[in-house]
C-alpha cells in the first residue's frame, strides 16, 4: 500500500503547490488570472479533495480509485494548461473573450472601470520563456503519469488486476 499512499501524497502536494503558487501570484504580485487560468485551477482543486479523501481512507480499496481520479484531474489541468500555453505563444487561437476580477459590493461601474482586463493570449509572467500555463503543462501531465505508474506498480506487486 506504500505505492498508493505515495501516489496520494503526490496527487495532493503537486496541485497544492501549483494552486498555491497561482494564488500567491494573483494576490501577492497582482498576476490576475484570465478565464483559461481559472479553468486550470478547478481540476487541481478536485485533485486535492480526492487525494485528501484517499489519504483518510488509508489502505481501503476505494483509496486507489480516488488517487486514480486525482491523477486524471491533474492530467486534465495540465492539458488545459497546454492549450492555454499554445494560445499565449500564438500557436492557435483561443477564446475571444477576456476576464477580469470585479470585487463584490461598492459601486459596480467604478469597479468594472478600474478592474484590470486580462487577456488569455498574453502571458503575464514567464521564466526561461515558459509561462505559468506552460509550467502547468510540463508538471501536471508528468506528475499524473508518475502517479499512474505508481498505481500500476502497486497492482503488479500485489497481483491485483
Amino acid at each position: 500500500m506504500a505505492f498508493v499512499r505515495n501516489a496520494a501524497w503526490l496527487a495532493l502536494l503537486l496541485p497544492t503547490a501549483l494552486l498555491g503558487g497561482a494564488l500567491i501570484g494573483q494576490y501577492g504580485f497582482d498576476l490576475y488570472p484570465c478565464e483559461m487560468c481559472i479553468w486550470q485551477r478547478w481540476p487541481h482543486l478536485v485533485a486535492i479533495v480526492l487525494a485528501v479523501i484517499a489519504l483518510m481512507l488509508r489502505g481501503r480499496p476505494a483509496s486507489t480509485m480516488l488517487v486514480l481520479a486525482a491523477a486524471l484531474a491533474i492530467l486534465t489541468s495540465g492539458l488545459i494548461g497546454g492549450f492555454h500555453a499554445g494560445v499565449e505563444y500564438g500557436w492557435w487561437e483561443g477564446l475571444t473573450s477576456c476576464a477580469t476580477n470585479v470585487p463584490a459590493g461598492g459601486d459596480m461601474l467604478d469597479s468594472i472601470m478600474s478592474a484590470p482586463l486580462v487577456r488569455c493570449d498574453v502571458a503575464p509572467w514567464s521564466l526561461f520563456g515558459i509561462s505559468l500555463a506552460g509550467f502547468n503543462f510540463l508538471l501536471s501531465p508528468s506528475a499524473a503519469i508518475l502517479i499512474l505508474v505508481m498505481l500500476a506498480k502497486r497492482r503488479k506487486d500485489t497481483g491485483h488486476v
